[in-house]
């Protein structure tokens, strides 16, 4: 038995007591937490663009750029967490996510929305990796470990589900900051109950935390996820190329440096391992296509289908369910069945629901969206449960944290692809569309920057130009989110192929841990 396992042996006595459900339930309250703040936005927007009036290119960072400094944060802190006590780390990120979340409620421009979203990441990155490590030293029978992880998961969805109703709620009665002043109860909670029950866990003989990698790997991933956005939004530029050599420059000098620390961040080796590198992509992947789908349909269930914020969250309801029980049954199927069949699956569901999107118009009835909905939730909530289950299992406990954060590092990147990649199909197609004759010049640019836009711009003009402009804007908005689920849903399936090959033989554990 190695150093490390004995230092550890009385953390897993500890950790066997029937206390340890209590303590997943207030690790749920950070999922929650995260959750919540980024399922709201999408509802928000159309109010965020009439009160501070970003360009179409602000309103996607406004978007991504929370889950574009997450991505690039999620494994050091994993990391840091493994140094420091995770259950500090939680804490102490989810005092600063409540501060943070003020900032954001009072923003006065685009440009210190965007500010405060990026500050709003760093908390978030020590959020969830936090709270995957804990369940992975909590629970040290495999079995228990995958329902706890479905929780976690599940509580993820909930989130996505609580989010919107409760947005919408607070749109239809207060104004748009409410929606991340929800965040203080929550975080309260989590912070007087958390200190007293979560125990405490870490990695006995961590070594230092590696401060150049920290910025390497933020520099590297914002560099290219960067220069991914711009290169999808406006062509291939020189500040994009330059963006994108210098992230790649950066990640490849951290994967380096990486192979060379006695301690790392994170040991890159990992990747060597098949199902590894297979479920991270399939998590990374699942995730692009169910947060680019949710967002852009929040605006399209508003701003095409004339719904109010309430009605569009609860519209949303079924990808949240189909998520949480998917999530709850993952483990077992998975057992049941194989690993990557259960993977493949839901990256196929989520393909075709996606595939299905490109039938959507702007009359189409709830029930069809509905389903599409339900479908994408459903596929979502298993692929991405598995995965989560075998990264976090395929290293030893005492670096959960750090394999956690590779976990929350696909899931982030995702989303924040997901809206960018799929957004700049979007605006790409959007801002094609003709406008009326006699709209003034400043009125028709307004119009061009962003659906929201194209509403408040068509409030200025009378009938006769108004309703054509808002029809075009519509019909183009409409034909935009058709293309990039259409390019999306190629993606998933092809996706889904790769996966049953890569997950070959993978299976997740059986025997429990013993100190």
């Amino acid at each position: 038995m190695s150093t490390a396992d004995r230092g550890t042996g009385t953390e897993e006595a500890d950790a066997d007591r029937p206390g340890r459900w209590i303590a997943l339930t207030v690790l749920v309250l950070a999922v929650l937490l995260v959750a919540v703040d980024a399922t709201v936005l999408g509802l928000a927007t159309p109010y965020l663009t009439e009160d501070l009036e970003p360009t179409g290119t602000q309103l996607l960072w406004i978007g991504d750029v929370y889950s574009f400094v997450i991505a690039g944060l999620l494994v050091s802190m994993g990391s840091l967490g493994d140094r420091v006590g995770r259950k500090k780390l939680l804490l102490t990120g989810a005092t600063a996510f409540g501060a943070i979340s003020v900032l954001n409620a009072y923003a006065n421009s685009a440009e210190t929305m965007i500010a405060a979203r990026a500050l709003l990441g760093v908390a978030g990155a020590t959020l969830m990796p936090s709270t995957l490590a804990l369940i992975r030293n909590i629970f040290h029978d495999p079995r228990e470990r995958s329902l706890a992880i479905g929780i976690w998961g599940a509580a993820a969805s909930a989130g996505a589900a609580v989010g919107p109703v409760v947005g919408g709620f607070l749109l239809e009665h207060f104004w748009w900051g409410s929606v991340f002043l929800i965040n203080l109860p929550v975080m309260a909670v989590l912070v007087v109950v958390g200190a007293r029950l979560i125990p405490e866990s870490k990695d006995p003989a961590p070594g230092p935390w590696d401060l150049p990698g920290v910025a390497l790997s933020l520099v590297g991933v914002i560099g290219v996820v960067y220069a991914v956005k711009e290169a999808a939004a406006h062509g291939f530029g020189w500040g994009v190329v330059l963006s994108a050599v210098i992230g790649t420059a950066a990640l490849v000098w951290f994967v380096r440096r990486q192979l060379r620390l006695p301690a790392p961040l994170i040991d890159v080796r990992l990747f060597h391992h098949r199902g590894f590198s297979g479920a991270v992509l399939a998590d990374l992947l699942t995730i692009l296509g169910l947060s680019g789908l949710v967002f852009f349909l929040s605006q399209f269930l508003q701003l095409v289908q004339g719904r109010g914020p309430l009605e569009a969250g609860l519209a949303e309801l079924p990808a949240a369910a189909g998520s949480v029980v998917a999530g709850l049954l993952a483990g077992r199927a998975a057992r049941r069945f194989s690993v990557r069949a259960v993977v493949s699956g839901g990256l196929a569901a989520v393909g075709a629901a996606l595939a299905a999107v490109t039938l959507i118009g702007q009359e189409t009835a709830y029930p069809p969206i509905g389903a599409v909905m339900l479908v994408v939730g459903v596929g979502a909530g298993f692929a991405f449960t598995v995965t989560a289950d075998v990264i976090l299992s395929s290293v030893p406990k005492e670096q959960a944290g750090a394999a956690s954060g590779v976990s929350e590092t696909a899931y982030e990147l995702g989303a924040a692809l997901g809206i960018a990649l799929l957004g700049s199909i979007v605006t790409g197609v959007y801002q094609g569309f003709p406008t009326p004759a006699g709209v003034p010049p400043d009125t028709t640019a307004a119009a061009h920057e962003s659906l929201g836009g194209a509403v408040e711009a068509a409030g200025t003009l009378p009938a006769a130009q108004a309703d054509p402009l808002l029809a075009a804007a519509q019909t183009a908005f409409t034909d935009g989110l058709r293309a990039a689920a259409g390019i999306g849903a190629a993606v998933l399936l092809a996706t889904a192929v790769a996966a049953w090959f890569l997950l070959r033989g993978q299976r997740l554990e059986e025997g429990a841990e013993h100190p």
